[in-house]
């Protein structure tokens, strides 16, 4: 398949300051070259208001027009969320395929779902974007880096055509049902575990797989690409290094971005439950990115829209290796951990910052048990680090918080020593 070369084009208000507008550029080239499209050129317009029927303005269309005849460009991808008539006068008028940064994404995720839920999710936002755009033209469908794949439905077919992706919808729903219920089973079975689910949330690209894989060790896929993880990764941390025994769950998906497409908070919804029933959110911010407070902002958005609690979330400033004032960081941008992935740096600060959030109030118990109905339910109430049979049944040693303990031996029975 040739590779697509791309025009990238933005449409901002006239107030906007320029900072900004170089920044959501670069962000959408980077989003153009994630999707395997080479970036032949860039052009953007400050304007009061957005044309009605061509987003941008009659002159800056024959800009774009004669740049993409220059470079040898044969799409165009928009910044900005395109209605179905924009769209459309835009192709006609450019001669070339129009798509808008929302389509981009979706195709992005298109190219990287793996797991039969990722797959299923992305169908899903990518029906749900097609929808309200159907016309009797014909929506172009083909795709940078995945999607559909398949032109728009003629006059003659629109409203069967409706239907059909209605029920499609439908169908999807419900197999994300079925696969929602097993995420939920596999969840409560990790809630029984008496330590926390800590989850990883960041801006896209700002070093979550690195970090995970220098916490857990495990070889991740890591990629300077956009969205290079989507289906959620957990894995055991152990914290045997200065709290032998301890340890917790960590798990790591999907990145933001700003002005994620809507379609993708919908058909997501499982994939940041991982986020909402987390213990600890480790909110990891890139330093090294001119606009990190921005970026950093946007995920806090996303955080307030799945109602995180901002007492669970943990800031962690990554990168500090490539900053040269890493002395004076804490005065620029506040408290929070700070670590360095690549060079697994700061990592003994983070973790014992995780085990003062959860475990602080654990100690060491030895517990006696009758039977192993009673061993049994004592691993969802506290670690288990050794147990043995003994006269009276079975002796396990534990950590766990006193209050545990007591509620433990008032459910279950036993005798705590």
């Amino acid at each position: 398949m040739p590779v697509e070369r791309a025009i990238a084009c933005g449409c901002f208000p006239a107030q906007k300051p320029e900072a900004e507008i170089a920044s959501a550029m670069v962000e959408l080239q980077a989003l153009c070259r994630s999707a395997g499209a080479v970036v032949a050129g860039k052009t953007w317009q400050k304007r009061p208001a957005p044309d009605r029927r061509l987003l941008i303005g009659q002159g800056k269309v024959e800009e774009v027009r004669r740049l993409a005849a220059a470079q040898g460009a044969d799409l165009v991808v928009f910044h900005n969320v395109l209605t179905t008539l924009q769209q459309r006068n835009l192709e006609d008028s450019l001669g070339l395929k129009v798509i808008d940064r929302s389509r981009l994404i979706l195709d992005i995720f298109a190219a990287r779902a793996r797991s039969q839920e990722g797959k299923l999710q992305v169908e899903l936002a990518q029906l749900l974007y097609l929808l309200p755009r159907l016309t009797g033209k014909g929506v172009t469908l083909s795709r940078l880096g995945g999607g559909i794949g398949t032109r728009g439905p003629g006059e003659s077919k629109l409203e069967s055509d409706r239907r059909q992706i209605k029920m499609k919808i439908a169908r999807i729903r419900q197999k994300l049902k079925g696969v929602s219920r097993n995420r939920d089973l596999q969840r409560q079975n990790r809630r029984s575990l008496p330590v926390p689910l800590v989850s990883l949330v960041g801006y896209t690209s700002a070093g979550k797989s690195t970090l995970f894989k220098a916490l857990t060790g495990e070889n991740v896929f890591i990629s300077q690409e956009l969205f290079a993880t989507l289906d959620p990764l957990l894995r055991r941390v152990d914290l045997h290094d200065a709290h032998p025994g301890y340890y917790f769950i960590l798990s790591d998906t999907v990145g933001f971005i700003r002005d994620m497409p809507a379609e993708l908070f919908i058909s997501f919804t499982a994939t940041l439950d991982e986020v909402r029933q987390a213990d600890l959110v480790l909110h990891v911010v890139d330093l090294t990115h001119p606009d990190w407070p921005g970026q950093k902002n946007e995920v806090e958005k996303v955080l307030r829209q799945l109602e995180i609690d901002p007492a669970r979330v943990i800031p962690v400033f990554n990168k500090i290796d490539l900053r040269e004032d890493r002395e004076s960081l804490a005065a620029v941008a506040g408290s929070g951990i700070y670590v360095s992935a690549m060079e697994k740096t700061g990592l003994a600060a983070l973790k014992e910052e995780i085990f003062q959030r959860y475990f602080a109030d654990y100690g060491a118990f030895t517990v006696v048990v009758a039977d192993e109905q009673q061993l049994d339910a004592l691993g969802r109430w506290a670690i288990v680090l050794e147990k043995n049979r003994v006269s009276e049944g079975f002796q396990a040693a534990v950590l766990c918080s006193l209050e545990k303990m007591l509620q433990f031996k008032e459910t279950h029975g036993g005798a705590i020593r």
